[in-house]
């Protein structure tokens, strides 16, 4: 697939799906509305039988964007992420299994990438039901050594990071996301732009946040991360993660407010 004659770079969302029709057209119908032109879909089925790929098969034909659809048998989540980015395109990459929640959302990360001149832009994000914000997750900049780190839905990173870097870890369940942003981030030479609005939802209820007992799974494996690519003063910063986390669930009030006042479904 060639990119485009007008100069915008390509931006390949990455899809990893399993039997998740009842979140699948919310999340499509988000990637249609999108107001960035140069977009490819690009999904890794684990032979989903729920209706999966079929929802995939009429939002493909119909879009006004490429998808690239493969649907097989894998390791779990994160080596069907790889295979993603094995096949994709795109200068740009993001991970998409959640809802994008304006038009200019992909723009508005790809405008701050180019303004910037950085390797990759995040953005604020929400954990949320259909009737309630669960989380507000405000990003700002900061450093992994704080407890910081970019919120893993909202990460759009050019290519050449995974080429450097590597891809996921796939001896990781919960952590192999927080583990790849250490990777990359624990010598500060990766530069990020932030985009402090809030422009995904993340549906409540993923791989580390399902239950109590997730989060302290993902909590060690972040531990585990931090060891396995030495940075040093790991227990320091896992009690700063987890405090900044417990803050994501204050002063939810008022953009819960607005999440309902918008009827979204």
């Amino acid at each position: 697939m060639e990119n485009n004659n007008n100069n915008k770079k390509l931006v390949s969302l990455l899809l990893m799906t399993y039997n998740c029709s009842e979140n699948l057209k919310t999340t499509l119908k988000s990637i249609e509305m999108q107001d960035y032109t140069e977009i490819e879909v690009v999904v890794s089925d684990g032979k989903s039988s729920d209706g999966t790929l079929e929802i995939l098969k009429e939002f493909s034909e119909k879009s006004k964007y490429h998808y690239d659809i493969v649907s097989e048998k894998d390791n779990g989540l994160y080596n069907a992420l790889n295979k993603d980015i094995n096949r994709a395109n795109g200068d740009y990459l993001m991970v998409m299994n959640d809802q994008l929640l304006y038009r200019d959302a992909i723009s508005k990360l790809v405008e701050s990438i180019e303004k910037e001149n950085s390797d990759g832009a995040h953005a604020d994000l929400i954990y949320a039901t259909d009737e309630k914000v669960v989380r507000l997750w405000r990003m700002g900049n900061g450093s992994i050594y704080s407890g910081w780190m970019p919120g893993h839905p909202t990460l759009m990173v050019k290519k050449e990071v995974y080429q450097k870097y590597g891809l996921y870890s796939e001896e990781y369940s919960s952590a192999a996301d927080y583990e790849f942003m250490v990777r990359f981030l624990k010598d500060k030479t990766i530069k990020l732009s932030y985009v402090p609005r809030v422009l995904v939802r993340m549906y409540y209820g993923g791989t580390s946040t399902v239950s109590f007992g997730s989060y302290i799974k993902s909590l060690k494996e972040g531990h585990e991360a931090l060891v396995e690519n030495n940075v040093k003063g790991a227990l320091l910063i896992d009690f700063l993660r987890t405090f900044r986390v417990c803050l994501q669930f204050i002063n939810v009030s008022s953009i819960d407010k607005k999440w309902k006042d918008k009827g979204r479904k």
